[in-house]
């Protein structure tokens, strides 16, 4: 099968098309015939050299695909031969197939493009697992969700809007965060012309957020610390803008606020599949009845996968990128 390999850590020129042996299914997996495989911010990293993959991963990237299932591994339920699926992968994703847990196989929900179901294992895992699991997110609370243009961040709007939450996201540019708004966030803030705590404290009447889903890391994190109301929950997944930070406890402390960091791709087998389950039971439904939809802003040939990074690298990404096989 052909796959996208990273031939030495660097910019998106050390990806190179390769024909490399198929996957064989182990135990409790599936192997699948790839439809599309979404691009994260992870794959850059990853390429990059700053992101190995876990233990007994694929090698080069891919963190979720779309697809029809070819083969059963060995004691395999629930699922047929012919089942049109998305995944979450730990890697490898990047390629014409990919073996993959049963654990971690999602339905296409009715109504979604097969190849645009790619967009959706990675970030609506992270939204659900982060706002909900993490964040403990309720309705009629404030969220506020940095990087609402992003994969994951716009599937995040649409995932605490339906849930009965008051959003607000910050975005770069007055066409993002018009689109962050028609996603369902009741203040959306350019934050390349306004201070995003300004429009927070003016835009709940001072009162601030329960919950921020953050992925720029220190360069925000006393910022996100000022707007949470009493109690709120800061909530990291990315450090865009760096990892270390002078933390004052006693502000933790006089306001009960609690700071949670969370990955995705290391975590166990069974803890991603409990995710999954969760993530099938509670926002599945989303999908099948038209509150949550998948936002796609290009499709690339897997040939073009150099591209696709550079496209990501940009800045001008709303939503997902795919590479289609």
């Amino acid at each position: 099968m052909r796959a996208v390999i990273i031939s030495s850590p660097g910019g998106p020129e050390v990806l190179v098309e390769r024909t490399i042996p198929d996957p064989v299914p182990g135990d409790d997996e599936v192997l699948i015939d790839v439809a599309a495989a979404g691009l994260n911010r992870a794959d850059l990293m990853q390429r990059q050299g700053h992101y190995p993959p876990p233990p007994g991963a694929p090698t080069w990237p891919g963190l979720e695909v779309s697809g029809t299932i070819i083969t059963l591994g060995r004691g395999v339920q629930g699922w047929a031969v012919g089942d049109r699926v998305c995944a979450l992968l730990s890697g490898g994703g990047y390629a014409d197939r990919v073996a993959a847990p049963a654990g971690h196989l999602l339905p296409v929900p009715a109504g979604i493009d097969l190849v645009d179901a790619a967009g959706l294992p990675e970030a609506a895992c992270t939204a659900w697992s982060n706002l909900v699991d993490a964040g403990r997110l309720r309705a009629g609370e404030w969220a506020l969700v940095h990087g609402g243009s992003g994969g994951v961040g716009s599937i995040a709007i649409q995932l605490a809007a339906a849930l009965g939450a008051h959003v607000a996201a910050t975005a770069g540019g007055p066409d993002r965060v018009a689109r962050c708004a028609e996603l369902g966030a009741e203040l959306a803030i350019d934050h390349r012309t306004e201070n995003f705590t300004g429009a927070v404290a003016r835009g709940t009447g001072g009162r601030g957020v329960d919950v921020v889903l953050d992925v720029l890391g220190a360069g925000a994190f006393a910022a996100n610390l000022e707007t949470l109301a009493t109690g709120g929950r800061l909530v990291v997944i990315g450090l865009q803008d760096g990892r270390r930070v002078d933390l004052d406890l006693g502000l933790l402390l006089a306001r009960r606020l609690s700071v949670v960091g969370t990955t995705l791709r290391a975590r166990p087998d069974d803890e991603k599949a409990s995710i999954v389950a969760a993530v099938r039971a509670n926002v599945w439904p989303m999908l099948d009845d038209g509150r949550l939809r998948p936002v796609i802003h290009a499709r690339l040939p897997l040939s073009r996968a150099a591209a696709a990074h550079e496209l990501l690298e940009s800045g001008q990404v709303f939503g997902k990128v795919l590479l289609i096989p």
